[in-house]
């Protein structure tokens, strides 16, 4: 069921439902043998590294990056649950209520799989004193998660040299943890107003600057302490133009001080990758495209997208195609044979 339901996610062009994979099978699997599919065992980060270690293990080599980050899928018109609910989203910088999903993926040369997610679950419920509104909070942070995630990747032996993320994951303790306990290196981004000095001694006697305030040219990498860890990071400043033509200053740091600044900045744009997976998880694996009401069946259908993903993956290392133009392809197939099956409704003469 596995197998049919994320062919159905990959070639579906509408909503994903149950009714609709009985229906393209002419029948042959019922709907509510999907629908026990979707409400069956809960399936999680652990099932989805049962499912793509032997691809993993097959595709693997020495120079690959972690990446790390989570996106919101909006859900406004579902009913409210421990995972369809109220999340801030920082692009939109507002609460949007949907399902907030953080991804872990391997990416080497050649293709770039997801080893491992969470979705945020907001199962504890409080009374708002100010408003008296009854509102939701997750037990396990976002950061936990984070943590958790990496952890488990490295227990699980995947190779990787650096891990990346945005800034929203430069909190002390996930750089602690990368550092101190996986003894591993990452690149990841830090806001403006993070604090630093430029020496020991300065550390020591907390003579502190922002980021935004050094004289940093760009593109140069200099040494640094970061007020709240131990240990020195290179810190390097990016200028930027966005699509939109505005221009934008990025901050990089890293505990890898062997890596210079073309390589540090090199590297940390294959975090890029993760933004392209939300993106194809959303309109080409049928991620939001479920009406699906009950919270195991939506963890479920999220697990089966990812999959579907998996997939795709796949198709693009054989075809050389990417995600959009595998499920365009697929797309112009299924409107030729609806436009023959139109012309042979329109020739068909009832007998008498």
């Amino acid at each position: 069921m596995l197998d049919l339901y994320t062919d159905y996610l990959i070639s579906q062009n509408k909503y994903a439902t149950a009714t609709g994979l009985s229906d393209m099978v002419s029948g042959d699997v019922s709907h509510d043998k999907v629908t026990r599919f979707l409400n069956g065992d809960l399936k999680d980060s652990k099932a989805l590294w049962t499912y793509i270690k032997p691809t993993i293990r097959q595709k693997e080599q020495q120079g690959g990056v972690l990446i790390l980050d989570d996106t919101i899928e909006e859900k406004p018109y579902t009913d409210e649950n421990d995972i369809v609910c109220w999340h801030h989203c920082h692009s939109k910088n507002r609460h949007v209520k949907g399902m907030n999903i953080l991804s872990c993926l391997v990416r080497y040369d050649n293709i770039v799989l997801p080893v491992g997610y969470e979705i945020v679950t907001k199962e504890v419920r409080f009374c708002e004193i100010k408003t008296k509104a009854e509102k939701r909070r997750a037990s396990v942070g976002k950061n936990e998660h984070f943590q958790s995630l990496i952890g488990q990747a490295f227990n699980n032996k995947v190779l990787f040299d650096h891990v990346l993320a945005d800034n929203w994951f430069a909190a002390k303790g996930n750089l602690d943890y990368i550092h101190y306990e996986l003894e591993k290196k990452f690149i990841i981004g830090i806001k403006s107003n993070r604090t630093v000095t430029l020496n020991g001694q300065d550390k020591k006697n907390k003579n502190f600057t922002k980021v935004k305030d050094l004289d940093l040219e760009d593109g140069k990498a200099i040494k640094v302490w970061l007020k709240a860890n131990a240990f020195p990071v290179m810190l390097i400043k990016k200028n930027f133009t966005n699509e939109d033509g505005a221009n934008g200053i990025l901050y990089l740091i890293s505990n890898d001080l062997d890596l210079n600044e073309d390589d540090l900045y090199k590297t940390y744009q294959k975090r890029w990758d993760i933004e392209t997976y939300h993106k194809s998880i959303k309109q080409n694996a049928s991620l939001a495209k479920s009406p699906t009401k009950r919270v195991r069946s939506q963890a479920n259908h999220i697990f089966a997208s990812i999959v579907a993903f998996c997939k795709l993956e796949t198709l693009r290392f054989k075809t050389a195609l990417n995600h959009f133009a595998i499920k365009y392809k697929l797309l112009i197939n299924a409107n030729q044979a609806a436009l023959k099956k139109l012309h042979e409704m329109q020739n068909f003469t009832p007998t008498a």
